[in-house]
């Protein structure tokens, strides 16, 4: 009898346990550097939102923005730790990682960023999703900002408007190489620092997309801005590798939905505010906006295309030729 009550009790502990255990939703930590009203702040809400409605006794998803947890030079490694399950960098920001996604630095490889879409959705640009995995990542979707333009104290209506010039860049060997073919000097230094290093004349220019100059007010202090449309600024949603693959399959599944619902919201939400916020420059009459002739920016795309060539071995030539493709 001694021995049944024994076996009972520790039954009852056992399924109370597993009771508790199953009554704690799973929490999912997103990390992100920038405001709420941003296009990866609305995605990263939207993400909550709809996680919140379809899961609500299975996961929890909190969003920290601003940097409030981490910035994206640690998140990262926070992420390996269990810290943080979910961040969304730049895809710069991965080039320590593997030299393949060093192919969206490369300047002029995209027309549009519905070229960009068509090559990320491929097989190809799918594939790249996976080529953390070595190194303990996950890649679940890519988030757009926008195409980059280059803002500058003088007019850039030809490359050679550049030589010499100081160029803010984030850290990455492609964008100091695309800024060298211009006879130009590139400064990686933090996104944080550009505005004051505009202001104070420490740096020429710098390139980024509408609504980072616009939301940054670099127009404030860039009398120039050329509409080049020479490369992509984008964010890879990424998870760990031990994280993901540790959760339940049905989980795992509509958890992957509902941020590629989120996703897609985000990028629409970066479309239009691109569209809204390089008019409010232009409205704004701070910074005259250049737009380029079609001889003017064949120029511009020979000057920086040797680019591709230089990081051609790392990256692949293959994997370049899907993206080109992506372009018809």
């Amino acid at each position: 009898m001694k021995h049944l009550k024994t076996t009972l009790t520790a039954l009852t502990l056992a399924f109370g346990v597993a009771g508790f255990a199953h009554a704690a939703p799973i929490e999912i930590k997103f990390s992100h550097v920038v405001a709420e009203n941003t296009p990866k702040g609305q995605m990263a809400i939207k993400f909550q939102q709809l996680i919140a409605e379809r899961m609500p006794d299975k996961v929890e998803v909190k969003v920290y923005p601003n940097s409030q947890l981490f910035g994206d030079n640690k998140v990262l490694e926070a992420m390996i730790l269990g810290d943080v399950e979910m961040a969304a960098p730049s895809v710069s920001k991965f080039n320590k990682y593997t030299k393949k996604l060093q192919i969206f630095d490369l300047p002029f490889l995209f027309k549009d960023m519905d070229a960009v879409d068509r090559f990320q959705q491929s097989d190809s640009g799918q594939e790249l999703l996976n080529s953390l995995k070595k190194k303990g990542y996950v890649g679940l979707g890519y988030l757009h900002n926008g195409m980059k333009q280059i803002s500058a104290s003088s007019p850039l209506q030809v490359p050679a408007d550049a030589k010499g010039k100081k160029f803010r860049i984030m850290s990455s060997d492609v964008l100091a190489a695309q800024f060298e073919a211009l006879d130009a000097v590139p400064l990686k230094k933090p996104f944080s620092e550009v505005f004051t290093l505009l202001q104070t004349k420490a740096i020429d220019g710098q390139e980024n997309t509408w609504s980072n100059i616009y939301s940054k007010k670099f127009f404030e202090v860039q009398p120039y801005i050329t509409q080049s449309d020479h490369g992509v600024l984008d964010y890879l949603v990424v998870t760990s590798t031990e994280f993901w693959m540790g959760l339940p399959d049905d989980v795992r599944a509509d958890v992957k939905t509902a941020l590629n619902e989120a996703i897609v919201y985000g990028n629409k939400v970066a479309n239009d505010k691109a569209m809204a916020d390089k008019q409010a420059i232009i409205d704004s009459g701070r910074s005259k906006v250049i737009v380029l002739s079609d001889d003017d920016r064949q120029q511009w795309i020979e000057s920086m295309k040797p680019v591709w060539k230089q990081f051609e071995k790392e990256i692949g030539p293959e994997l370049i030729q899907a993206a080109v493709a992506s372009n018809q």
